[in-house]
């Protein structure tokens, strides 16, 4: 971390679905906590033919869209705008980006951070073209969202053809999941308590699932998500983030190179699941028709308007081969339209060695760790109690929770969307929480692997009813091992 904050934020990319949903409202949240540097100016980019009052508008409408009304007042809105400018501009329009060049010459009195919310083809050739006008030497930084391409062969060619321009340091991979307040609490709950990282490892813990489940389908996305499908759109990236942080060994600080490095050595520690043992380690499907919270909903293909083979839920066994995690499977499972929306890491514990209590008929149910991030952050211990009572029939036994809910007890706090942290890290050059090159190589390799064994197998997607969890294979996944699905 150079600690050099950034006077210029370039958003190319600014009139899309992201920029009006998480990013804008974000720099006003920013602008709110009085968070921005004092110097810091805004330029929007896009193809849209509009000037900068135009721009402006769209902003000041966004944020009354978005942000709830008791966090809105003129003065913040009025204080974002005076930051803002705008220049229309395409990728294959030399003179506009000139333009934009120029623009960014006039008010660049520091570093300067361009963040390319566009289609991932555009990387390379952004970055090029900003290389060859002379505004992407020292002091400068990108921001790169996901998806990094559509496999390994094509995340490398989009890093190499950044890697021209933009060295190794300045690259600042986007998984918004790691802006979240639970995922950083994930870390803080490791590693800032002596109660847990004892416990940690294969000799107490017996399984690990993953869930980030969806009730949604695909919302106006159906081509970009029928060329992506839920392997590449969540578990690539999302998914693996936060296994790699529930996984890794503890870092020597907290620092961007040390985290990644951590978490880089539990990418290259997950066993391999090829042609071989897909059929037995993963299950793919595909959302029919159904309910939702009691509302019929169509299948997916019926969204899409045409057939299609991509899978809209994955579930893996997963294991990390190396000393803390040997013999633990680790399951993960994402998908659209299913029961409820949440996003939960659960870890069981190994059950007790001897139950004192089997004569009595007493159920002795192991231990679990439960951590919601979405859609309300909590952690929840389960522990077994004595059923209140005189136990004329025989001591019995109930699991119950200590329960923190985190949105109660820090009720006082506002709840940030994921860019807020993101943008500010970016601009005061913080790259923790950004994902490094060989990261998002390491996950594709793994991730490949699966893809190519589910096409050599001709294992295609298994339809399931929207509002359940998933194929019935998804169950037998975990059962055949003797565990159960969290559900």
């Amino acid at each position: 971390m150079s600690g050099h904050a950034a006077s210029l934020l370039t958003i190319f990319g600014a009139t899309g679905d992201l920029a009006q949903r998480m990013l804008l409202p974000s720099l006003y949240g920013l602008e709110a906590d009085r968070l921005l540097p004092p110097r810091l100016r805004i330029l929007g980019s896009a193809r849209s033919a509009m000037d900068a009052d135009a721009f402006r508008a769209l902003v000041a409408q966004c944020i009354e869209q978005r942000v709830p009304t008791a966090e809105r007042n003129e003065a913040t809105l009025r204080a974002l705008l005076e930051r803002i400018d705008y220049r229309a501009a395409a990728v294959d329009d030399p003179a506009a980006l000139a333009a934009i060049a120029e623009v960014v010459r006039a008010n660049t009195e520091g570093d300067s951070v361009y963040h390319l919310s566009t289609a991932p083809r555009f990387y390379a050739p952004l970055c090029h073209h900003l290389g060859a006008l002379g505004v992407a030497g020292r002091g400068t930084r990108v921001l790169l969202e996901k998806p990094i391409g559509h496999d390994l062969a094509s995340a490398i060619a989009i890093n190499d053809g950044v890697a021209e321009v933009f060295d190794e340091r300045r690259v600042f991979r986007v998984d918004h999941y790691l802006g979240k307040e639970g995922v950083q609490n994930l870390l803080a709950l490791r590693f800032g308590n002596a109660l847990f990282e004892p416990l940690w490892n294969a000799r107490h813990i017996e399984q690990v699932q993953i869930t980030v489940a969806e009730t949604v389908g695909v919302e106006g996305r159906g081509d970009y998500y029928d060329h992506s499908g839920a392997m590449r759109d969540m578990l690539q990236n999302h998914l693996l983030q936060l296994l790699c942080l529930t996984a890794m060994e503890p870092p020597s600080q907290f620092d961007p190179s040390a985290v990644r490095n951590e978490k880089l050595k539990v990418l290259r520690s997950l066993r391999a699941i090829g042609r071989a043992e897909v059929a037995s380690e993963s299950v793919a499907g595909q959302y029919g028709a159904g309910a939702i919270d009691g509302a019929a909903v169509p299948a997916y293909r019926e969204e899409l308007g045409r057939g299609s083979d991509t899978e809209t839920f994955v579930a893996l066994r997963a294991h990390i081969d190396n000393w803390r995690w040997s013999g633990v499977p680790f399951y993960l499972r994402t998908g659209k339209r299913l029961p409820r929306r949440c996003t939960e890491i659960y870890l069981q514990f190994r059950a007790v060695p001897h139950s004192i209590f089997a004569h009595t008929g007493a159920q002795v149910q192991p231990n679990a760790l439960v951590i919601t991030l979405q859609p309300e952050e909590r952690i929840a211990l389960n522990l077994m109690t004595k059923t209140p009572g005189l136990d004329r029939q025989g001591l019995r036994l109930s699991q119950v929770a200590l329960d923190l809910d985190l949105q109660e007890r820090f009720a006082a706090h506002r709840r940030r969307l994921a860019y807020e942290r993101l943008y500010l890290d970016a601009i005061e050059d913080n790259g923790t929480l950004f994902v490094r090159r060989d990261e998002t190589e390491a996950a594709w390799q793994w991730v490949d692997a699966i893809l190519d064994g589910w096409r050599h197998n001709g294992q295609a997607p298994r339809s399931y009813p929207a509002g359940t969890w998933g194929p019935t294979s998804a169950v037998a996944l975990t059962e055949r091992h003797g565990h159960s699905w969290r559900e």
